[in-house]
């Protein structure tokens, strides 16, 4: 089971409804049960194979295999403490990019930690973290029938749970996985969030990422 914390978002709907379609079971969460319920019962309505549940993000991640954090990086701290103890042994995805606007552009917030997935792995200290998905446009998941040609580039310290993560990622059709190498890496994927959002607003366009030579 796929669990989504903060799954009400874009990305976190676009991902879910992407993995519901290939016959997984997903489960939206949010700290609003309501809100986590509206966007499952959306999902829903598209008749995939896919089970799709919902409930507040401590319910869950519960039952789940894999976590994936599709917060925004603001509540990241406060949303992931009260979750230690029931993502403690699993494998959690960070999406979460440090992103912020200002006067019309994308800047990267720096990071205490190095980046949100590293910052993550500091407060699920008994989880195993990757990073991965952060540079995909959430607007083109939501467009179910639309291929998403892409790499997603996964970084983490296991290199169990980067090959799994690998391998679900290129489950989405037109995705081709990228070994990162090591947590430490996602600072700089996370960064290239920001380089493609400003080319988005210069360009009036959905770019993403194709990594050339390997």
């Amino acid at each position: 089971m796929l669990a989504f914390v903060g799954g009400t978002g874009k990305e976190g709907r676009g991902l879910a409804l992407r993995f519901a379609s290939l016959g997984y079971k997903v489960m939206i969460g949010s700290r609003d049960v309501q809100k986590a319920k509206v966007t499952a019962d959306a999902i829903s309505e598209c008749g995939l194979p896919g089970v799709v549940g919902s409930g507040l993000n401590v319910d869950v991640v519960q039952n789940s295999e894999i976590a994936f954090l599709t917060i925004p990086y603001s509540v990241q701290i406060e949303t992931l403490k009260p979750l230690r103890e029931p993502l403690a042994g699993k494998l959690v995805v960070s999406t979460v990019v440090p992103l912020k606007f200002v006067n019309g552009k994308a800047i990267a917030e720096r990071v205490c930690e190095g980046s949100a997935a590293l910052q993550a792995q500091s407060i699920l200290k008994d989880s195993i973290v990757v990073g991965a998905f952060q540079n995909i446009d959430a607007r083109k998941l939501l467009k179910l029938r639309e291929i998403i040609d892409t790499d997603v580039i996964v970084c983490s310290n296991d290199e169990a749970a980067k090959t799994l993560i690998m391998k679900l990622a290129e489950r989405i059709e037109g995705v081709r996985a990228v070994d990162g190498g090591g947590l430490e890496n996602s600072r700089y994927v996370e960064d290239l969030t920001a380089l493609l959002a400003n080319i988005n607003i210069i360009h009036k366009a959905h770019s993403t990422i194709k990594i050339v030579g390997i």
